[in-house]
């Protein structure tokens, strides 16, 4: 379903113009907030398109990814459906020198402190209501993942973990024939027939951004198909930051998966 005329939007912006560097901050900038059925924004033209290029032309090979174990990506015989590739240097360091310098540069923009002031602007209103104190102090930090999809995955309306303060998917088709693969947005947790959900197309260089709500932030992605392909997205997650410790294990537990042992000190 397309966005209607009687949507409210906060901020008008103009039709976004394909930028000639990588800049995510003016793309969330220039992105209009809607509030039907919770906030979020929708991001056009994301990539530059020649780095679009040049990211689909150097995306990792699937043995450099690791699986998802989660319920709704498993297939009946207990292999994955969903691949992920952290965009950490402990990571990328381990990938050809092509790939290497494209998801290098990515990865830079997607952990930069711009961005995630540039999402704190945006959701002010929804960060400052639940975190009850200034966005600007909200602690986070992002988890930029690069991932794979294949037939057979797809996930139940959700609202997200309280973990996590924002997500962010920028989805990476070569064309635009997977549109109906994009992430629904839902009105309620309850597919009961009363829902008007919203999709997020699937397009090339696109995306869209929201801040977690409990009991608000509902979406759902659809089952995909032998015909529809893989799926090839980047999914931005900013976990709030309890304490320095909590990150430095999880930091310790993801270089373990990539290296097989937690790195020496």
């Amino acid at each position: 379903m397309k966005y209607s005329t009687s949507q409210r939007i906060t901020d008008a912006s103009a039709p976004p113009e394909a930028p000639q560097e990588l800049d995510l901050v003016r793309v969330v900038e220039r992105a209009a907030l809607r509030h039907t059925p919770f906030d979020h924004i929708r991001m056009e033209n994301v990539f530059p398109a020649a780095l679009y290029r040049e990211m689909l032309e150097h995306l990792p090979a699937a043995e450099r990814y690791h699986p998802l174990n989660h319920p709704d990506a498993r297939q009946t015989d207990g292999t994955s459906t969903r691949l992920r590739l952290y965009l950490y240097p402990e990571s990328l360091l381990r990938l050809p020198r092509a790939q290497r310098l494209v998801w290098g540069k990515v990865a830079a923009a997607l952990s930069a402190q711009e961005l995630e002031t540039a999402l704190k602007r945006k959701f002010r209103t929804a960060l400052e209501d639940r975190f009850q104190q200034p966005a600007e102090r909200i602690p986070l930090y992002p988890v930029p993942i690069l991932v794979r999809d294949f037939p057979g995955y797809r996930i139940r309306i959700h609202a997200d973990s309280l973990k996590k303060a924002i997500t962010v998917q920028l989805y990476l088709p070569s064309d635009t024939s997977q549109a109906h693969l994009g992430t629904i947005f839902h009105a309620t947790g309850q597919d009961d027939g009363t829902d008007q959900p919203i999709t997020m197309q699937f397009l090339p260089s696109s995306g869209y951004a929201f801040p977690v709500r409990r009991k608000e932030s509902w979406h759902s992605a659809p089952t995909t198909t032998e015909a529809d392909g893989e799926r090839q997205s980047i999914l931005l997650t900013y976990y709030v930051d309890d304490s320095f410790e909590k990150k430095r294990k999880w930091r310790l537990e993801r270089a373990k998966i990539f290296f097989g042992r937690y790195p020496k000190r």
